[in-house]
């Protein structure tokens, strides 16, 4: 196993995205798992590069690891003639995943819009609130199609 090493620069990287991935929620473990393996020259690691490079225990990248490849940020793939796995960051299929955000919206479009059918007149500034976030969903469904026709057409 060759040893993974990260400049200063890309030590930094880490940190920074980490942190970021973070304020989304999700566990610092798999924030700097997620962070390497978009920051490392290599873009697919093993487990034990992964908790090398990281200095986590190895219940912690277990852990994170799973957590990725169950929330679908990270896949692995096997070489043949060998047993171990090596974690990769899914970015391949990006534009999918966007497209199921989009769906996701309006998914949540539709519910909200139920709720604010539901909720008592009393509260209007919330009511109001509501209402508009169902707006801004609907917008950006109906846009979303167009914005990534016209980035298409730029590549």
């Amino acid at each position: 196993m060759a040893e993974i090493k990260l400049t200063q620069g890309q030590k930094e990287l880490v940190e920074r995205l980490g942190v970021f991935y973070e304020k989304s929620g999700m566990q610092p473990a798999s924030c700097r798992v997620m962070a390497l393996l978009l920051v490392a020259d290599q873009t697919e690691l093993t487990f034990e590069e992964i908790q090398q490079s990281l200095s986590i225990s190895k219940s912690a990248t277990s852990g994170a690891i799973n957590l990725l490849l169950t929330v679908n940020r990270v896949e692995y793939i096997t070489r043949p003639g060998e047993r171990k796995r090596y974690f990769r960051a899914k970015i391949m299929n990006w534009k999918e995943d966007m497209l199921k955000k989009i769906e996701e919206m309006t998914a949540m479009s539709v519910l909200l819009k139920e709720i604010s059918k539901q909720r008592p007149k009393s509260t209007k500034e919330f009511n109001h609130t509501l209402i508009e976030m169902v707006s801004f969903l609907e917008f950006l469904q109906t846009e979303m199609p167009t914005i990534f026709k016209k980035w298409e057409s730029k590549k």
